[in-house]
């Protein structure tokens, strides 16, 4: 068996960014720069964006066996957890405060919007892109929303963090997650032989 170590198939993001769209928006080609109707959501912390997969099972159990005669996938549930930087950024508090982003245009430089009392289904298309030199990773989901919002506190030692997991769903046309990989020149086909 060949070893196919290679330290350039390593990867440490230098950069991340996120972008949203309404839900469904097509994704760019490949590695793209998004299109208009893309809005970034400015400056992350270092830390960029957790996604998470989590499987919930069931076990079958059944007389004359000691161990389970099946094992049933009951959820598979896609989340990625980011924190921004840009409190004041009007596309992340449309998404914290879930309200549409038209309620933040300002007027003589003031926004003025009420919180739901009751949780909106606000859906969007979402792209989460990390780098490191020429490589990249890029997740694409089209049909996904903010599912829990950390806490919010005004400070004087630090900027005020908006912290937001946004959860994934299946599109209109496509699978709830779908991963872009480029390798950025380094040669894989070693795997493939």
């Amino acid at each position: 068996m060949a070893d196919t170590r290679n330290a350039d198939l390593t990867f440490g993001g230098t950069d991340y960014l996120v972008y949203y769209a309404p839900a469904n928006t097509a994704p760019p080609a490949a590695f793209g720069d998004p299109a208009s109707g893309w809005l970034n959501l400015g400056w992350t912390t270092t830390e960029g964006g957790l996604f998470k997969m989590e499987e919930e099972t069931k076990d079958v159990e059944a007389a004359g066996s000691l161990e389970p005669i099946r094992t049933l996938l009951t959820k598979s549930t896609k989340t990625t957890q980011v924190t921004f930087l840009e409190a004041l950024n009007p596309a992340v508090r449309s998404l914290y405060d879930n309200v549409p982003l038209a309620s933040l245009e300002p007027t003589t430089d003031v926004a003025s919007y009420d919180l739901p009392d009751k949780a909106v289904d606000l859906r969007y298309a979402f792209i989460f892109d990390s780098m490191d030199g020429n490589k990249r990773l890029r997740y694409y989901m089209p049909n996904g929303k903010v599912s829990e919002r950390g806490d919010e506190q005004s400070q004087t030692s630090d900027v005020v963090p908006v912290q937001m997991t946004f959860k994934f769903y299946k599109g209109a046309t496509a699978a709830a997650v779908k991963k872009f990989i480029k390798f950025g020149g380094t040669d894989v086909s070693g795997f493939f032989a």
